[in-house]
């Protein structure tokens, strides 16, 4: 969430910021009910202060004039009657008027509340315009050595490389028919030295960014949406998330209430929200938390896109970090490089081609001041030509995104100056995000990269002791 007494002071920047990620979200409404609101607030607390005076100063007078009636007669009593009625009407006519105004304020609350969690958080300014994803710029590339993915990988090899979908079958390493028939479309089953696979380079992955200092934590996939709007995956992103049920019994053991729940699509939303609604010292920052968690997107909107293998599914497992630092925008970009490093040591020490992209504003989600795209390799992807093989292309592997506060104020996590006696005022932490690794997506590059002209595929060699030294496939 933005910080609204930012937004009243310049409107223009979130006007600015929502235009350059293309997002429709009407910033004059908001303004003019923020305005109407704290009109509304301030009469309401200066009709209560009148009541609160009134009530203390009627009563004495009502006692007064109650004594004074009972010696009164005709018009005289008449008089001072409806000069008592009219002390005891006044707090019951300025109830009245504070019940009309806190009506009208919880008719408009909702609105704000909405439209305020439409408002994107606004592109860093060195963010580059573009539309969407083809306007996202290459920052440099890796490969390594005796490979260069702008030649044909055949050229390269000596051989026409095979796709994971058919090295999987060749091997037994994965069952996409029974996984649709078990789930239906964009399913799979790993089988084999497939699922192995899958289990090693995540757990390589996980132990890899464990050894950078990073917390392990089991956050939940299953979620409340509190944490979900927290995070800034709600409500724009509800359409591609899954909801389940969650049921909660009081200690007789009878179902108390029942309550909406949804399935993560990242380990993020648990690790954000572990420390929603809490204020940290600030000697405890940078808190940095890794997950290797499941994940599940419905992909709504992506009907007919990447429908065949494994790049674009419905369940997947991710090795997630997330860092909570203080509220200081260098320590925020510094510690987006640092996570930047992290990945390319991975890869490289997979001998995977892979390049960064800058993403434009376009290419942002509401949440993102900026975010770095890693994309690797992939024979079987581009253009195919005329007798069928493909040309080979990038494809999205990983993503790490510089948040500044706002996801912490929407998930309320503070930090207090001076550490555990700090007396100061609280201030909105940073936060970051990163995909350590996710597969099985992973698993298209590394097993095509990976492939021999004789179909076996060769294990990198970082990951054989988690495949009990076995070093190929096949």
């Amino acid at each position: 969430m933005i910080d609204l007494k930012h937004l009243r002071e310049d409107p223009e920047h979130y006007k600015k910021g929502a235009a350059r990620k293309h997002a429709r979200v009407d910033i004059d409404r908001v303004v003019e009910l923020d305005a109407r609101k704290r009109e509304l607030m301030t009469k309401r607390e200066s009709l209560k202060a009148e009541q609160n005076t009134l009530s203390k100063e009627s009563g004495p007078k009502i006692g007064q004039l109650a004594g004074r009636i009972k010696k009164a007669v005709g018009a005289e009593a008449s008089r001072l009657q409806a000069e008592m009625d009219e002390l005891k009407a006044g707090p019951a006519r300025l109830k009245s008027e504070i019940e009309g105004l806190e009506s009208e304020l919880a008719g408009l609350e909702p609105e704000l509340e909405k439209l305020l969690l439409m408002i994107p958080q606004p592109p860093d300014p060195d963010v580059p315009d573009g539309p969407g994803s083809e306007g996202n710029v290459e920052i440099r590339r890796w490969s390594p050595p005796g490979f260069d993915p702008s030649k044909p990988f055949a050229g390269q090899k000596g051989f026409v490389a095979k796709s994971h979908t058919e090295l999987g079958e060749v091997h037994g390493l994965m069952d996409f028919e029974r996984g649709v028939k078990l789930s239906g479309s964009r399913s799979y089953v790993l089988t084999g030295d497939g699922f192995r696979l899958h289990q090693a380079v995540l757990r390589y992955a996980f132990d890899q960014i464990v050894a950078q200092g990073f917390t392990p934590v089991s956050a939940p996939s299953i979620v409340r949406e509190k944490a979900m709007v927290g995070t800034g995956f709600f409500p724009a992103g509800r359409e591609q998330t899954y909801e389940v049920g969650i049921h909660e019994a009081n200690d007789a053991g009878e179902r108390a209430w029942e309550a909406d729940g949804y399935l993560t699509g990242t380990g993020e939303v648990g690790l954000m929200g572990f420390h929603m609604d809490e204020i940290l010292d600030e000697d405890d920052l940078p808190i940095k938390l890794c997950t290797l968690s499941p994940c599940y997107r419905r992909e709504a909107g992506a009907a007919g896109k990447d429908t065949a293998g494994l790049y674009r599914v419905h369940y997947f497992e991710k090795v997630e970090q997330v860092v909570i630092c203080k509220a200081d925008e260098g320590e925020s970009r510094q510690w987006h490089r640092k996570m930047i490093t992290y990945v390319e040591s991975l890869l490289q020490s997979l001998n995977l081609p892979y390049r960064l992209l800058q993403c434009c504003a376009g290419d942002l989600g509401q949440k993102n001041a900026d975010m770095i795209d890693v994309e690797c390799w992939m024979p079987s992807r581009g253009e195919v030509d005329k007798d069928g093989v493909p040309a080979g292309d990038w494809g999205e592997t990983h993503s790490a995104s510089r948040l500044y506060d706002f996801q912490c104020r929407r998930l309320n996590l503070r930090y207090r100056a001076g550490g555990a006696n700090g007396k100061g005022a609280t201030t909105f932490c940073h936060s970051l995000n990163n995909t350590v690794l996710a597969s099985p997506r992973f698993l298209i590059p590394l097993i095509e990269m990976n492939q021999n002209a004789d179909g076996s595929i060769t294990i990198p060699e970082v990951l054989r002791p988690y495949m009990n030294g076995q070093e190929r496939i096949g």
